[in-house]
């Protein structure tokens, strides 16, 4: 399942680039002046898989999102939102010391509905169970208060290697402050101005201390375990119902407990000859004074499910308008690079009306996912169930190819001939050559002789889904530019 494992059997550190087609791709490179240490960067970063996960996490108020800002080293949009709405998840790559990660910033949960001190550990539990390590953030002129004290639970817990952050820390006088949080028992506070950057490089080297170097895995298995399923979609579109359906029997899949982030339990089925292994995210019990806070709970177990998941099968309401909170969901399982399938709940009760403005509202509201399989069900009746299995063994087969670069080389000079970039400027960027340098899902590195536009990019993106399929998955396209400096002359 590791997509730096390739057809000879062996381990690079060069993506999904065999050694002779390396070799060749960076002769390639060398003739168009490119620098030998850039193009290697290049397809390390393209194709490195999944980076290790770093959580962020605390109580509100304690300078989360300004910590995260000053680790990815510029200022984000990382504000607190409206009370009761669902913010979506916030992940940013970062790098320190030449090592990369993601940084998890989980600040502006906070949610009355059910409770602070319910909701901080609701958060708490979802960022610390798909990252690797943990920077936990304390407020050292406040201490340690009973939050932190239920986060500590947490964290103890998980067994997740923790680094202690005592923030807001601006001088000497704030050092005892920081000393005193010794008390929690996560080993050495490290004291931090998130603020000025005072003490974020020692505790920068604590975290690489403390994540691993490559992540493990966290969905299938090397010898052909089952494939991860996340059958995700918002609260009561029939999720359970459908679960229950393909398993042709009631599963225990409803969770009781108001509150609780996620079911533990994932369900092995047997569909088409074939065992999946479907990773449950219902089981939220929607009361009328609990709903907005049932829509944050079920948020967080959605995002837990699409980190464990190969394939996301998204269930929309197919009777009501597709609302923000499907496009959310839709968007999480993209830029989680996980492979997509779009299953129509109730599609038997539709009348010839709202068919014809429901593929109206899929042309325009879900445009940025037309590449994905669509099924048509019925959840109650069992409508077109037969036709889901076909649809994820498309959407893995697409998130799992590789285009060889000989031919991929091949294909983006028919592009550059037949469709050259616009002139700007006086200028036409031209895409000098390119390679795949990972899968799961496909990752691609162009090397150009100039800026190319977002138009341009997205046409190239659409001819390559056009001419190799990649049906079912997202595409990750990036560019690298040649410095004149290292033009050959």
């Amino acid at each position: 399942m590791n997509d730096q494992i390739h057809s000879d059997g062996s381990d690079h550190e060069h993506g999904a680039l065999g050694d002779a087609e390396y070799a060749e791709f960076m002769e390639l490179a060398a003739q168009e002046g490119f620098d030998p240490e850039e193009v290697e960067g290049a397809i390390g970063a393209a194709g490195h898989g999944p980076l290790p996960v770093l959580a962020v996490v605390g109580r509100p108020n304690v300078g989360k999102s300004t910590l995260v800002n000053r680790i990815i080293g510029r200022r984000e949009a990382v504000v607190q939102d409206k009370p009761g709405v669902t913010r979506d998840r916030v992940s940013y790559e970062a790098e320190w010391a030449g090592r990369r990660f993601k940084v998890v910033d989980t600040g502006g949960w906070e949610q009355d509905v059910l409770g602070l001190d319910a909701s901080v550990a609701a958060q708490a539990e979802y960022a610390i169970s798909t990252a690797d390590a943990v920077v936990f953030v304390v407020d050292a002129t406040v201490g340690a208060t009973d939050t932190d004290e239920a986060v500590v639970r947490l964290l103890r817990k998980a067994k997740k290697p923790v680094v202690l952050c005592a923030n807001k820390v601006d001088g000497q006088s704030g050092e005892a402050d920081a000393t005193a949080l010794w008390s929690l028992g996560l080993g050495e506070p490290h004291p931090v101005s998130s603020l000025h950057g005072r003490g974020t490089g020692d505790m920068l080297d604590a975290v690489l201390e403390a994540l691993p170097e490559a992540p493990a895995q966290t969905f299938g298995t090397a010898l052909g375990g089952p494939r991860r399923i996340a059958l995700i979609g918002r609260p009561n579109v029939g999720k359970s119902s459908l679960l229950n359906k393909v398993a042709n029997e009631d599963r225990v899949v409803v969770n009781e407990l108001a509150g609780t982030t996620r079911d533990p339990v994932d369900e092995l089925i047997e569909l088409g000859g074939v065992t999946w292994k479907f990773i449950d995210t219902a089981g939220i019990r929607r009361k009328v004074h609990l709903q907005e806070g049932a829509d944050y709970y079920a948020s967080l177990r959605t995002a837990a499910a699409v980190e464990k998941a190969e394939v996301a099968v998204i269930l929309i309401d197919s009777s009501e308008s597709i609302s923000v909170q499907d496009q959310r969901i839709v968007t999480m399982a993209v830029e989680a690079g996980r492979a997509v399938v779009l299953a129509f709940n109730k599609w038997d009760t539709l009348d010839d009306e709202r068919r014809y403005y429901l593929e109206r509202e899929i042309d325009t509201e879900l445009a940025q996912v037309a590449w994905a399989p669509r099924v048509n069900v019925s959840a109650v009746t069992g409508r077109h169930m037969e036709k889901l299995v076909p649809a994820i063994e498309t959407a893995i087969e697409g998130w799992e190819t590789r285009v060889p670069t000989g031919r991929l080389n091949a294909f983006l000079g028919e592009i550059v001939a037949s469709h050259p970039h616009p002139v700007r400027g006086g200028k036409q960027p031209r895409i000098l050559f390119g390679t795949q340098a990972g899968t799961k899902p496909p990752r691609f590195v162009l090397f150009a002789s100039g800026f190319l536009e977002h138009g341009y990019r997205r046409f190239v993106e659409r001819r390559l889904r056009e001419e190799f399929g990649f049906e079912g998955t997202p595409l990750h396209i990036s560019v690298r530019v040649r410095e004149k400096r290292g033009r050959k002359k």
